[in-house]
């Protein structure tokens, strides 16, 4: 049994393909992009759909971008006491992106430190 929402699609549907214009356009014999969205809770994927959609940035990604640039900052900076206070910034980004996805990033991990630590010294080498 068909709710009357699908019967008006499908009336629609058939409407548009008699017009011709329902024909496919730029994506015609292209394969469709799925988005993976599993990361995202299920009672806020369309909310953040919509934002994505109109050029906003979820707060996760939001910061998730800013930690990139500033970990490009700090590679490339030369004055010791910037880079420190930028890594002190890195650290408090790190801790709130954590909290945002509900579980906390391990910020003392050897790998994550070894990381962070030789890409400071190799910004540290070129001068």
């Amino acid at each position: 049994m068909f709710s009357a929402i699908e019967i008006i699609a499908e009336r629609r549907i058939s409407q548009a393909i008699a017009e011709g214009t329902l024909d496919g356009g730029s994506c015609k014999g292209k394969p469709l992009v799925f988005e993976d969205h599993s990361h995202i809770p299920a009672d806020l994927r369309m909310a953040y759909k919509i934002l994505k959609n109109a050029g906003y940035l979820p707060p996760e990604l939001a910061t998730s971008r800013e930690i990139r640039q500033l970990e490009d900052l700090i590679a490339a900076g030369e004055d010791e006491h910037t880079r420190l206070r930028q890594m002190k910034k890195l650290k408090v980004l790190n801790l709130k992106l954590g909290m945002m996805r509900q579980r906390p990033l391990q910020l003392e991990d050897a790998e994550y430190r070894r990381k962070v630590t030789e890409k400071i010294s190799l910004a540290a080498g070129k001068n």
